[in-house]
């Protein structure tokens, strides 16, 4: 197994028999050499540096109807929030003065916040943050619109594909939606030039491990810039309430491998495995990620974007905890990094 490890990091590539023994594999031993070796080509790459990147989430409403995601458009539970664009600058203000220089606006795809009103947003933020990069999280969009974000000065988006298999995509999602759509939002993302991230949610209902190989083949070839890589966590109020949340420690295996197969790649430690675990965040940082995203939300509003159970929003969560946060990456040897940490071959 060790000489597949090692493999993978030096060719970057395995056949599928090699993944699926690295997924399914029980031998403590080996799964350590593995995130070994990816602590081993992150620190190369990026020394001790944890980039950070500043979450705004600018709206909770959706027209979507996903069944895993707490904010899906039939939860008639959940408040439902908008920020203006007025709040949205304050945080970037805020976040800029705490060191931030990567700013994420994510959201449902909310039909009030129309394109055109994103890009003036953007405009404002590249206007007033020249140095600054703009991250993207709103969902599917057509090409004519990804061009129109990216001409006002966005600079990366982040679009998770969840599953490459259709089947299994129908499977957590509505008939209104397809895998293929999805793929290709991305791929008109690269196309135009955007900095392009997408990812998976590990042990999603229904998942198997061929499902998961097929995604590794899907962002090997994709080549993305940035993958984000988390478990799913059940919402109470989904039709997925009663699931399973999904392993971290098949999280935290396939960070590993996705940054042996690509080394300089920018792989978040995220808030869901921060959530299903204490030390969470910091072993997907052992585990080879390379960026945290606190959140510079509205306080209000942190609990109100809540796509899964007890969500992280709060202590190093939080972008007011930076301290506290550089203090915990201090005790594995790691510290903040405030620059834009932009992708880099």
């Amino acid at each position: 197994m060790k000489t597949w490890i090692d493999s993978l990091r030096n060719e970057h590539q395995l056949p599928t028999q090699a993944y699926k023994e690295l997924l399914t594999c029980s031998d403590a031993d080996t799964i350590e050499y593995l995130h070994q070796q990816a602590r081993e080509v992150s620190l190369s790459h990026f020394n001790n540096k944890i980039y950070i990147r500043g979450l705004i989430e600018i709206s909770n409403c959706c027209k979507n109807d996903c069944y895993y995601c707490g904010i899906r458009k039939s939860n008639s539970i959940v408040e439902r929030y908008r920020l203006s664009k007025e709040q949205i600058l304050s945080c970037c203000k805020e976040g800029y003065e705490l060191g931030f220089r990567t700013f994420v606006m994510q959201g449902g795809e909310d039909r009030a916040q129309s394109v055109e009103w994103v890009v003036e947003v953007v405009k404002d933020i590249r206007t007033t943050y020249p140095d600054c990069a703009i991250t993207l999280s709103l969902g599917e969009l057509s090409y004519q619109d990804y061009k129109k974000l990216y001409d006002a000065g966005a600079n990366r988006f982040l679009l998770r594909h969840e599953t490459f298999d259709s089947s299994h995509y129908k499977q957590l999602h509505p008939d209104n939606m397809s895998a293929e759509h999805r793929q290709q939002c991305l791929r008109w993302l690269k196309e135009i030039g955007f900095q392009t991230g997408t990812g998976i949610m590990v042990g999603s209902p229904f998942q198997t491990i061929d499902n998961i190989i097929d995604d590794i083949q899907f962002i090997y070839d994709l080549k993305p810039q940035m993958i984000g890589i988390g478990p799913f966590i059940p919402h109470k109020d989904t039709p997925f309430a009663k699931y399973n949340a999904g392993s971290i420690e098949l999280t935290l295996r396939l960070i590993s491998i996705f940054r042996l197969m690509f080394p300089s790649v920018l792989i978040p430690s995220t808030t869901a495995l921060a959530s299903l675990g204490n030390d969470g965040r910091l072993r997907g940082i052992l585990a080879g990620a390379n960026v945290v995203m606190p959140n510079l939300s509205p306080c209000d509003n942190r609990k109100k974007y809540s796509l899964y159970n007890n969500k992280a929003a709060l202590g190093s969560e939080a972008a007011e905890g930076l301290a506290l946060l550089n203090d915990q990456l201090k005790t594995i040897g790691y510290e903040i990094s405030f620059e834009r940490g932009d992708y880099s071959i």
